[in-house]
């Protein structure tokens, strides 16, 4: 009996952006709940690819910006109960978030309402709450797309990952000083991990709870600003850490330099949407925006998992030893 129950949780599933570091994390979690699963990938990710399949997974080649490639390389005429998507485009300026954030992922939605998916699991952002750059609104776009599809929806909108806060450990470990925006205190984030967050995703399958529903998430509190992590590196260290701040004006002059020129340009065009995301996250928690208040509040940001920012600092310091 137990093992019929077993087998009718189990399920047949299409991951989009299974090259990526959450992609792959969320493939492993979906195997480890005995699910079937079929990656979908670029066919410059082989290495990736040599890798899934021998964690169980099915690989299939394929573009996904072009709906007849989706429909043909991998969905193959065959339907699928569940459809995840983790795709995002790499850069954020507004022809890549056009055509990932929004475009691919709705001619994903497309194939998988044609082929009798019944629910499709998105992989969102915290940011979207306050949009002010392209990606934020391709991806926004996308969201109100899904939510009218008549399919059932989950949307996972996590906070700060541990690897967009592991950029200066090495450095500081070398002696370098900790670089932060104004006095360090501008946001605050709980990050979650890559394997925290591919649990979450992969859950959302079986819990009805997580259907139909909008869902920020954050790992293990509490909310930690820039600061924090350079408090945290100093104590791991057992020396100190210089704090070197950094004008957020810096960064405003930038994008108003660059956006002087982005009508003529897209050089231009491309500089200044670096540089307002730059802006944006030196001056916006990762957190779940009140609403009410208009402020970012961490008692109201969902924590999940049990994996650390200080314990992912810990092996990070090891291996470069």
């Amino acid at each position: 009996m137990e093992a019929t129950a077993q087998k009718c949780l189990e399920k047949r599933v299409l991951i989009l952006g299974a090259s990526g570091t959450i992609g792959r994390a969320v493939v492993a979690a979906l195997l480890s709940g005995s699910h079937e699963v079929v990656a979908a990938l670029r066919r410059s990710s082989a290495a990736v690819a040599a890798d899934l399949q021998q964690a169980g997974a099915e690989c299939r080649f394929g573009d996904v910006i072009d709906p007849v490639s989706i429909e043909r390389d991998f969905f193959q005429g065959k339907p699928f109960d569940i459809v995840i998507s983790c795709l995002a485009c790499r850069s954020g300026t507004a022809k890549d978030a056009e055509a990932i954030d929004y475009q691919a992922n709705a001619n994903a939605l497309a194939a998988a309402k044609a082929a009798g998916t019944r629910h499709f699991i998105l992989l969102s952002a915290i940011c979207v709450q306050k949009p002010l750059l392209a990606f934020q609104h391709a991806k926004l776009k996308f969201e109100a797309e899904l939510v009218a599809s008549g399919l059932t929806y989950s949307i996972v909108r996590p906070t700060a990952f541990f690897k967009s806060l592991s950029g200066q450990v090495k450095g500081v470990q070398k002696g370098k000083p900790f670089m932060v925006f104004g006095n360090g205190e501008l946001t605050r984030c709980k990050p979650i991990s890559d394997a925290d967050l591919a649990r979450f995703v992969s859950e959302c399958i079986s819990n009805p709870d997580r259907h139909n529903r909008i869902l920020p998430i954050g790992g293990p509190g509490p909310a930690i600003s820039p600061l924090d992590q350079a408090a945290m590196l100093h104590d791991m260290l057992g020396r100190e850490v210089k704090v070197r701040r950094v004008s957020v004006g810096m960064m405003s002059a930038f994008a108003g330099l660059f956006a002087l020129g982005e009508r003529w340009s897209s050089w231009c065009a491309e500089k200044a949407e670096y540089a307002r995301i730059a802006r944006y996250y030196a001056t916006e928690s990762m957190l779940v925006l009140d609403t009410e208040t208009g402020q970012y509040d961490p008692d109201m940001t969902p924590e999940f998992g049990e994996d650390t920012l200080r314990d992912h600092y810990a092996q990070l310091l090891e291996t470069a030893e």
